[in-house]
């Protein structure tokens, strides 16, 4: 099953604010492993890990990352033991979006109280002498990412040469800022551009600081608008509208912002501009819910 994955994906141009995008449909890969969650989990899906038996992760509880690792898991004969705090009584009643296929694909999920959340967290990154388990940070934060970005940088280099492209930014939103970080160290000759879904842009500096040190080709833009994570807005619904009708379906928690602050900065970044479409479009089940639910939509 592992061999019937995709390893590439189309980029199409993208007309939109009176500015031509190319856009890199990572989000077509697979339904399981969309955008940069199969750059994240290249090395697993693809390496010698016989002696892994079980993956343990962390996170929220409708997370994208989550689905792919429980599918890594099904693919290889794997145990998965997810880390989540309590689920809403929403949830709970009607277990649903991308919770209900992990669970579906075998994860074992694990409630933890709020009170006990960080040490919980704080005591699954101490290191293991059972090399058969193995964990994956939240959002598939891992040094094991560089991996899987290094054959993504290559698919970008080659279609830069081939369109005989000078000058190319490379955008991508940032979670942990993992994808971001390995990207701008694998393309040195290209800007790549990010924006925090997180916090601001001196948190996600501090993110990826546990990586390295930062390249001095990565870019990290702002919005003038403050925006919570993962929080309905009219003027994220009005953007996922229009870009829809422009011919490209994305997720509606991490390329809103993105585009919203690309959106602002646009004037001021020269040459060609390729989006990494990061996926997670599974997600926006329950999220359009939450948008309708909201009167946004």
């Amino acid at each position: 099953m592992l061999e019937s994955l995709q390893t590439t994906s189309p980029i199409e141009p993208l007309e939109f604010s009176g500015r031509r995008f190319h856009i890199k449909r990572d989000d077509l890969i697979d339904p399981y492993f969309s955008g940069n969650k199969y750059w994240k989990l290249y090395a697993l899906l693809h390496a010698d890990a016989s002696h892994i038996k079980r993956i343990v992760s962390y996170g929220g509880t409708q997370s994208n990352a989550m689905l792919s690792i429980a599918r890594l898991c099904q693919l290889r004969g794997w145990e998965f033991h997810y880390y989540t705090k309590p689920l809403s009584s929403v949830l709970r009643e009607a277990v649903q979006g991308n919770l209900a296929q992990a669970l579906k694909l075998g994860m074992k999920l694990h409630e933890v109280a709020h009170e006990q959340w960080r040490d919980t967290v704080t005591g699954l990154h101490v290191p293991q002498l059972d090399r058969s388990v193995r964990l994956i940070a939240q959002g598939g934060a891992d040094p094991a990412a560089q991996a899987g970005v290094a054959v993504l940088a290559e698919a970008v280099k080659r279609w830069q040469e081939s369109s005989g492209i000078e000058t190319l930014n490379v955008v991508t939103p940032a979670g942990t800022g993992t994808t971001a970080y390995y990207l701008a160290r694998e393309l040195p000759e290209c800007s790549v551009i990010t924006t925090p879904a997180v916090g601001d842009a001196a948190y996600l500096r501090e993110q990826m600081a546990a990586l390295g040190d930062l390249p001095a080709n990565l870019f990290i833009i702002e919005s003038t608008k403050k925006h919570r994570f993962a929080t309905p807005y009219a003027e994220f619904a009005a953007l996922y509208r229009e870009l829809k009708d422009a011919g490209v379906e994305f997720d509606l928690i991490y390329a809103p912002k993105m585009w919203t602050a690309l959106l602002e900065h646009l004037d001021g970044i020269e040459g060609e501009i390729l989006y990494l479409h990061s996926g997670g479009v599974s997600g926006n089940a329950t999220m359009l819910e939450r948008y309708r639910y909201k009167g946004l939509l």
